[in-house]
């Protein structure tokens, strides 16, 4: 029976109906398979949990890539950095793709880094299907997500941040400060990380005995245009806020503007608190209060796991989360 026999590439030929060579293509990211051919011969690869042998000329080939769903923020930078460092740790280099969408790596993509080789590979904020993790493991590919947008699937080793703490411990600042009419603008209510500062900001409230009002919670993308907008949205209510917590520094530049054009001083009129906190925070007017994610050791702790996975060592999956700290600076004060 197949199942008592070693996985080899035979083995996968022969319950697909194909040729060695054929089987060899799918795994070597080659052109020139059908493309319902390829899908079967990934589902066996996927299903017998083959895994390519190495041998001579198999090494690491010193290159990481490192990708993103979208780029368009210091964020991202952050995490290159970060990644840029374990890399050059290990004497190797980063290739940074950008794939323009939330859907994970396409065939393509996957396509071009097993004909081309890698040593890991390193996903941002994107969803990993389980047959978009079949194609990865079949490659012997080893990858690590960071800042997943939902919950991995079961065997992905995933990085991310204390989201819910960081949220709960923004939330409570302000409280503490005398605020009781706050505002939530986070990020798209899919993103895992975004729903799990939003939970933090409501268990704060909740357990303060404030009532969570919904038309103070907005839903944004973490960018400077949404804090804008939102920010005018939450400051146009009959009854205002005065303090917004923003899900990410970006936005809570965005709420700086919106303020600034309505004639608001921060902190004198409203009190700001972001998410990140990224350089341009501490050198931002007023230098904002946020939350700390550790963005570079993030991706440099994915690095080195993508790594070690590919020498053979810890290839256990794993989910790590980074502490997250609040650090205040002059963007908020009590309420007037």
């Amino acid at each position: 029976m197949a199942g008592k026999r070693r996985v080899t590439i035979a083995l996968i030929a022969e319950e697909a109906g194909v040729s060695v060579p054929t089987v060899s293509k799918v795994i070597n990211g080659r052109p020139e398979v059908a493309p319902e051919t390829r899908q079967r011969v990934e589902r066996l690869l996927h299903k017998h949990g083959y895994q390519r042998r190495t041998g001579q000329g198999d090494g690491p080939v010193g290159l990481l890539d490192l990708v993103f769903s979208e780029i368009e923020s210091p964020w991202a930078m952050e995490l290159v950095r970060g990644a840029e460092s374990a890399a050059h740790e290990a004497a190797a280099s980063v290739v940074i793709s950008v794939l323009h969408t939330h859907a994970g790596p396409g065939r393509d993509w996957l396509e071009r880094i097993a004909a081309r080789r890698t040593d890991g590979v390193i996903i941002v904020t994107s969803r990993l299907s389980v047959r978009q993790q079949g194609q990865l493991s079949a490659r012997s590919i080893p990858f690590v997500v960071v800042d997943p947008e939902g919950e991995p699937p079961p065997g992905v080793a995933s990085v991310g941040a204390t989201n819910w703490h960081g949220g709960l411990a923004a939330t409570r600042h302000l409280l503490d400060l005398g605020h009781t009419r706050i505002g939530m603008i986070g990020g798209p209510p899919d993103m895992l990380c975004s729903r799990a500062r939003i939970d933090g900001y409501r268990a704060a409230l909740e357990t303060a005995g404030v009532a969570i009002d919904p038309e103070l919670i907005k839903h944004g993308d973490f960018l400077v245009n949404s804090g804008h907008d939102y920010g005018h949205a939450l400051l146009s209510l009959d009854e205002p806020p005065t303090a917004i917590f923003a899900g990410s520094d970006m936005q809570a530049f965005g709420v700086f503007e919106a303020a600034r054009q309505r004639g608001l001083r921060v902190p004198e009129d409203l009190s700001v608190v972001g998410f990140d906190d990224l350089p341009l925070s501490s050198s931002a007017w007023p230098p904002l209060t946020t939350v700390r994610q550790p963005l570079q050791e993030m991706a440099a702790l994915a690095a080195r796991m993508v790594l070690a996975m590919g020498r053979g060592e810890g290839a256990e999956a794993r989910r790590v989360e980074l502490a997250t700290d609040l650090v205040i600076r002059e963007s908020t004060a009590r309420p007037r």
